[in-house]
């Protein structure tokens, strides 16, 4: 058993499809100032042939060479998404497949938006009970399969992408580099975002989900702080899902947090679910904005209404 668990590196994929405001305007009745004001999207990334186990290799892949892990050291893999088509294989495993991991653990996981910290919380859990020594966790969706390009008020937000991250076992002396887990859902407003039947679509009661980011969030994130004995004054930096420019200046602001950096990427990448947290946080690593070792808050929320968050050294 391990006393705790870390992420030791990062990596992530978007496809080479840029998408602009001005691009979606000839689809829809918008434009390029009604979506900055609206989400703060200025561009967002959509997958031509690239499946989610596509992308999700990648940006697995890329994780796994910064860690300088062999692909045989991997034990555990655990993909969240909500976009894939395929029942089975599941993601996981076609990762498996294609980056040559022999036999690990392999399951998908759908908590929609919150994927992502759902994944590390449950990898956590799982190195801490011995179960596993080195794990990858990727969020990765294509959401452009979901999305209705008429329907105004969804298009201009979702976008396909991929982030990962290898975690492995802290050794004995060193400090635990991933905090408890605050996770839950409000099951009762679960149809304010929905992906239903057989060809669905994306659907949304924008406000409702505003009204409850923006209100009943703040506290749950500080918990997660409380819970890894990080107070906000603390925080290096705060990487939300990246639903809404709105809702993270909000959310921001009530945690009282000026000193930490906060991430936006969503600016030129879109909302891309599951994947929004790895990918965020693996670009701020990438340009050495956050030191190694700096206390980090990740927090998902979206579909279920489900909700995750864990503070995180960064790598």
């Amino acid at each position: 058993m391990s006393l705790g668990s870390r992420i030791v590196a990062l990596g992530h994929y978007q496809p080479s499809r840029v998408v602009t405001n001005d691009e979606i305007a000839q689809l829809v009745e918008t434009n390029d100032e009604w979506i900055r004001d609206r989400v703060g999207i200025v561009s967002r990334r959509i997958a031509d042939s690239e499946t989610v186990a596509d992308m999700a290799t990648v940006a697995a892949g890329k994780a796994l060479a910064n860690s300088g892990l062999a692909p045989t050291d991997i034990d555990m893999i655990v993909v969240a998404t909500c976009t894939s088509v395929d029942r089975s294989p599941n993601v996981a495993c076609r990762v498996a497949a294609k980056l040559g991991i022999p036999a690990p653990a392999a399951f998908d996981l759908n908590t929609a938006c919150s994927g992502f910290a759902y994944a590390l919380g449950t990898v956590d859990h799982a190195i801490r009970a011995g179960a596993a020594r080195h794990a990858l966790v990727i969020g990765a969706e294509k959401l452009s399969e979901f999305t209705d390009w008429t329907d105004r008020s969804t298009c201009i937000i979702f976008a396909d992408g991929a982030g990962a991250a290898v975690v492995s076992a802290t050794a004995e002396g060193e400090p635990t580099g991933i905090g408890p887990v605050v996770w839950g859902s409000a099951p009762e407003k679960g149809d304010a975002v929905r992906i239903e039947g057989w060809r669905p679509y994306i659907a949304q009661e924008g406000q409702s989900v505003f009204r409850w980011a923006t209100t009943e969030l703040a506290p749950l994130a500080l918990a997660a702080c409380e819970r890894a004995g990080v107070t906000p004054g603390e925080l290096a930096a705060f990487v939300p899902h990246q639903a809404n420019t709105r809702i993270i200046d909000g959310i921001a602001k009530r945690l009282g947090i000026p000193q930490a950096i906060i991430a936006k990427d969503i600016v030129e990448s879109g909302n891309t679910s599951a994947a929004s947290v790895p990918l965020a946080l693996s670009k701020l690593v990438e340009r050495r904005e956050v030191p190694s070792g700096a206390p980090v808050l990740l927090f998902g929320f979206g579909g279920g209404l489900t909700y995750a968050g864990q503070v995180v050294r960064c790598p």
